[in-house]
C-alpha cells in the first residue's frame, strides 16, 4: 500500500489538468460519441444507446455529468482520499481513513491486469467524463480535472456509505494524533431500504413483481437507461459516477439491494510490544513486527496546499484504526476491487436466475442483501454475499483476540452455505435491513440452522410492518404494490404507546402532569398510528419517541437502536411521561401550539444543488406526510443531518423508488426525490417533488418506441 510519489505533482494539481486533451484523446472521444445517442424524456431521464457496452458506459457517464458533475467528482474525492484538497483540514482524517485502504499503485496494477473487456469499460468510463469536461469548460472541477481508467476501481459497489465508513473518524483521529477517545459505538445515520418480490401466483397478471426502494441521502443516485448492441439493456439508479446500474432491472430480471446482511467485517485486538527497532504485536507464540507506512495527506488552507504526515500501522489483519485500553484495534475487510466491479456490472446483463446466481458466486458484495425477481416467475432473496467463514466459538460482533490464530478467517463462505430463499411457499420475499428470519413469513429460514455471523442485524419496525402487509397480499398490480409500500402506519408505536398509556394511568391523581397531558394522551389513544400532513398525533408521537430514544442512553442513540426493541423494558414510568412532557413543551416553544399538524413541521425543501443542503424556515417548502424509518415508515422521510431549524427538513429516506412487473413486456413505474438534475436552473431540479410527496409514480419508458414518443431531446455526446 505504498503511495506512488512520482504522481504527486499531478495529484496535487488543482487549477489545471495534468493531462490536457491531446489529438489522440479527442479523436478517440469523438469517434466513440459518434456511436452513441442520448434521448431525454419529459422528466429529463437519459436513455443512452450505443453500439457496444463501452459506448453505453461512455454515454451514461457523459449524461450523468450533465446532470450533476459535482456529485460525481465528490464521490471520487472521497473514495480516493483527496477530499481535504478541496474541503480543507476538516477532511484530513477522512482522507487518511480512505488512504489506509486505497493504494493508487495497486489500483493501477489491477486495471492493467484485469480482463480486457473490463479495461475497455473503464477506459470508456474515464473518456466519457473527460469528454464532458472538454465540452463544458464552465464545469470547473474542484480537484479532478482529468479522470484515469483505474480510478473506477476506487468505488465499485454503489451502496450508501461503505465498509470503510464503518470506521469511527473520531477514534481514528484520536489514535493517529496521540489523543484519547471513548469506546462508544460509532454513530450511524438512520434510515434503511425496502425490497419486496411477489411471485406470479399472487399477482393479478400472473407475472412476478419487484419493489425497489433504497433509502439513501437525497439525490444520491442518477436514474437512467443503458442500452447497447452487445446485449446490455438495463434501467434504474446508478450512484453518481459509476458505470453500472446499482438498483434496477432489465427485460428479464431485476434486483434490489438492502444493507445489513451477513457480518463481513471484523476487528482484531492486537497485543502491542514496543522494541528499539519498531512496534510488534503478538501472534501465537511469536512476535510479528507491525508494518509501517508513511502517508502524506494534502489539504487546502487559505488558498494553498499544506500537508499532514502520518505513520500508519498494519498487522496482517489490516490497518490499526484505534486503541482500546492497552490494545490496538486492527480491522479486516474484503478488498477485491476488480472482482467487485465485475460483479456489479455483470449482474446487469443477466437474463435469468441461473445467470444471476453465477454473478453472486464472485462473492465480493460485502454490504448488501439482494431481493430478486424475473420474467420466468422466480423470486429470491440473498442475505449477504461475501461472508467470511469463521470459528463460531468466538463472538465476532466485538474485537476478537488477534494473537489467537483460531480467530482467523477460513476463506469465503460458500454461496450455497449462506442464507438464500428461492420461490418460498409464501409467494413473497422481503427485507427492510433486518434479519432474514421473517424474509418469507412462515417459510423463512430458521435461526438455529446458521452460525450467528450469517446475519448482522435483528428485527426492526419496518420488518414487522412489511410482514403484516405481505402476509395476506393477493392480486398484486404495479399500482397496488406501490400503495402497499407507501402504507402510512408507524408500527413501532404499537409497542411504544401502550407503555406510555400505562405509565400515564399510574400517575397519582394529584400529579399536575395528569392534567396538563390529558388532552395529548387522549389524542394519542384515538390515533390510528398513521402519518398524514394534517395529523397532530403524528407530531406528538414522533417528538415523544425521539425524546424517549435519547433518554434510553447514548449507546442506543449511536447505534440507531429503536427504543421499543431492547431499551423499552428498562425505561420506567417517570421517563415515559417526562419524555411526553418534553415533547409537548418543544412543540409549544417552536411552533406556538402542541396541536401543530405534522405537515407544518415535516417539510421538503431544495434550495441549492449543494451536496450538503442548507435549509431556511423563511423560504418556500412543501408539507410531507411521510414519517421516519426508525418508527416503522416503509416510505421513509428522515432528517439525517443535525437540525439547525425549527421545522424538520428531509435529507434522506425514499430517493429513487420503482415498482416493476416482469411480463412479456416489462412494465415499471418510478419516482425520484426532487428531480434528475442537480442544477437549480434546470426544469428537472424539482419537477418530481410534489409527485414524490404524494406517492404518484410516473411511467418508466423502457422500450425504444416509448422513449422516442416521449423524447424531449435526442443528441450525441458533445452536441
Amino acid at each position: 500500500m505504498r503511495m506512488t510519489y512520482s504522481l504527486l505533482p499531478c495529484l496535487l494539481a488543482i487549477a489545471s489538468p495534468c493531462f490536457a486533451a491531446g489529438t489522440a484523446d479527442l479523436g478517440r472521444w469523438q469517434e466513440r460519441a459518434s456511436h452513441i445517442s442520448i434521448s431525454r424524456d419529459e422528466w429529463g431521464i437519459a436513455h443512452v444507446y450505443g453500439q457496444s457496452d463501452a459506448d453505453a458506459v461512455f454515454g451514461a457517464l457523459y449524461a450523468q455529468a450533465e446532470d450533476d458533475f459535482p456529485r460525481i467528482e465528490r464521490n471520487y474525492l472521497v473514495a480516493l482520499g483527496w477530499l481535504a484538497q478541496v474541503e480543507g483540514e476538516s477532511a484530513v482524517y477522512q482522507d487518511l481513513r480512505a488512504r489506509l485502504f486505497v493504494d493508487v499503485a495497486r489500483l493501477q496494477r489491477e486495471y492493467r491486469q484485469g480482463p480486457r473487456w473490463l479495461q475497455t469499460l473503464m477506459t470508456a468510463w474515464a473518456d466519457g467524463l473527460n469528454f464532458y469536461l472538454y465540452r463544458h469548460p464552465e464545469a470547473h472541477p474542484k480537484r479532478i480535472t482529468h479522470f484515469e481508467p483505474w480510478m473506477a476501481l476506487a468505488f465499485t459497489e454503489g451502496s450508501i456509505g461503505g465498509d470503510i465508513e464503518t470506521i469511527s473518524l473520531e477514534k481514528l483521529a484520536a489514535f493517529y494524533s496521540g489523543q484519547t477517545a471513548g469506546d462508544e459505538p460509532n454513530k450511524v445515520k438512520p434510515g434503511g431500504s425496502n425490497g419486496f418480490a411477489i411471485a406470479p401466483r399472487l399477482s393479478a397478471s400472473g407475472h412476478a413483481l419487484l419493489w425497489i426502494n433504497p433509502h439513501t441521502s437525497f439525490y444520491f443516485r442518477s436514474e437512467l437507461q443503458m442500452v447497447s448492441g452487445e446485449g446490455l439493456d438495463v434501467y434504474g439508479a446508478a450512484t453518481w459516477g459509476q458505470m453500472f446500474i446499482y438498483q434496477g432491472f432489465n427485460e428479464h430480471n431485476g434486483w434490489m439491494h438492502t444493507s445489513n446482511g451477513g457480518d463481513a467485517i471484523d476487528e482484531y485486538s492486537e497485543t502491542i510490544i514496543r522494541k528499539a527497532d519498531g512496534v510488534y504485536y503478538r501472534y501465537g507464540n511469536r512476535l510479528r513486527k507491525l508494518r509501517e507506512q508513511h502517508i502524506e495527506v494534502p489539504y487546502r488552507r487559505d488558498g494553498a496546499l499544506h500537508t499532514r504526515s502520518f505513520t500508519a500501522y498494519f498487522s496482517h489483519h489490516g490497518p490499526i484504526i484505534r486503541s482500546r485500553g492497552e490494545k490496538w484495534i486492527a480491522i479486516r475487510l474484503l478488498q477485491e476491487p476488480a472482482l467487485a466491479l465485475q460483479q456489479s456490472y455483470l449482474r446487469t446483463k443477466t437474463r435469468n436466475f441461473a445467470e444471476f446466481y453465477q454473478t453472486q458466486l464472485l462473492r465480493t458484495d460485502t454490504s448488501n442483501n439482494t431481493v430478486y425477481a424475473d420474467s420466468d416467475g422466480t423470486i429470491a432473496y440473498f442475505h449477504g454475499n461475501f461472508i467470511p467463514k469463521r470459528n463460531p466459538q468466538f463472538d465476532f460482533t466485538r474485537p476478537v483476540d488477534g494473537s489467537n490464530p483460531a480467530t482467523e478467517w477460513q476463506g469465503k463462505s460458500e454461496l450455497k452455505d449462506t442464507i438464500i430463499i428461492v420461490n418460498p411457499k409464501s409467494g413473497w420475499v422481503q427485507n427492510t435491513n433486518s434479519w432474514p428470519f421473517q424474509a418469507a413469513g412462515a417459510d423463512s429460514p430458521k435461526r438455529d440452522d446458521y452460525p450467528v455471523y450469517m446475519w448482522s442485524s435483528g428485527e426492526n419496525p419496518r420488518d414487522l410492518h412489511a410482514v403484516a402487509l405481505l402476509t395476506p397480499i393477493h392480486a398484486v398490480t404495479v399500482d397496488s404494490l406501490i400503495a402497499t409500500a407507501y402504507d402510512t402506519r408507524l408500527t413501532a408505536f404499537d409497542a411504544l404507546l401502550p407503555r406510555l398509556f400505562a405509565a400515564y394511568d399510574r400517575l397519582p391523581p394529584q400529579d399536575p402532569l395528569r392534567t396538563s397531558l390529558a388532552q395529548p394522551v387522549q389524542m394519542l389513544r384515538a390515533w390510528d398510528r398513521r402519518t398524514a400532513v394534517d395529523s397532530v398525533p403524528t407530531a406528538i408521537a414522533v417528538f415523544w419517541a425521539e425524546d424517549l430514544r435519547k433518554a434510553s442512553g447514548a449507546a442506543a442513540v449511536a447505534e440507531d437502536e429503536p427504543v421499543y426493541h431492547s431499551q423499552l423494558d428498562q425505561l420506567g414510568d417517570e421517563v415515559m411521561v417526562a419524555a411526553l412532557n418534553s415533547a409537548i413543551a418543544r412543540l409549544e416553544r417552536d411552533f406556538g401550539s402542541w396541536r401543530t399538524p405534522w405537515g407544518e413541521i415535516n417539510r421538503y425543501q431544495r434550495l441549492t444543488g449543494d451536496v450538503v443542503q442548507s435549509f431556511d424556515d423563511s423560504k418556500p417548502s412543501l408539507a410531507v406526510g411521510m414519517g421516519p424509518a426508525r418508527w416503522g415508515a416503509l416510505a421513509a422521510f428522515d432528517a439525517w443531518e443535525p437540525e439547525s431549524t425549527k421545522r424538520i427538513y428531509g435529507t434522506g429516506g425514499n430517493s429513487f423508488a420503482a415498482a416493476v412487473e416482469f411480463g412479456p413486456r416489462v412494465r415499471a413505474k418510478a419516482i425520484l426525490v426532487g428531480g434528475e438534475s442537480g442544477n437549480p436552473a434546470s426544469p428537472h431540479f424539482s419537477d418530481q417533488a410534489r409527485r414524490y410527496i404524494r406517492g404518484e409514480f410516473r411511467e418508466v419508458w423502457f422500450y425504444p418506441e416509448d422513449v422516442s414518443a416521449h423524447a424531449q431531446r435526442t443528441y450525441r455526446p458533445g452536441e
